[in-house]
């Protein structure tokens, strides 16, 4: 059984750095045959995916242009999770934060975290 479990913070101040970790259990972080993403959710903005990393010999990121210069998303194969750092926050960004493993195009998600709230306030 596939396990996702987040940990971060909630609040957050505006500017500062937004950080969240997912560690996945009973599947791996460098599996050829899974890509592991960031999506969040808020009345605002709906569902919005934000971005993923996978392993395909070497590492890929893909990133949504609406926080393309702001996100990064890193692997850690030693603790076996993969982070998400977003920079220069707004209170846009105050959402309910999920990582996803994504194992094809036609299932899509089929394994989520619990999801964070992060509230971006000062």
């Amino acid at each position: 059984q596939v396990q996702l479990q987040q940990s971060g913070p909630g609040p957050v101040k505006p500017s500062q750095t937004l950080s969240l970790t997912c560690a996945v259990s009973g599947d791996s972080v460098s599996s050829n045959s899974a890509a592991w993403n960031w999506i969040r959710q808020s009345p605002s903005r709906g569902l919005e995916w934000l971005g993923r990393t996978y392993y395909r010999s070497k590492w890929y990121n893909d990133y949504a242009v609406s926080v393309k210069s702001r996100i990064t998303i890193n692997p850690d194969t030693s603790k076996n999770q993969f982070s998400l750092q977003l920079n220069s926050v707004t209170p846009e960004d105050t959402a309910v934060y999920y990582c996803a493993r994504e194992v094809s195009w036609e299932t899509k998600f089929d394994y989520w975290g619990q999801g964070t709230l992060v509230t971006v306030s000062s």
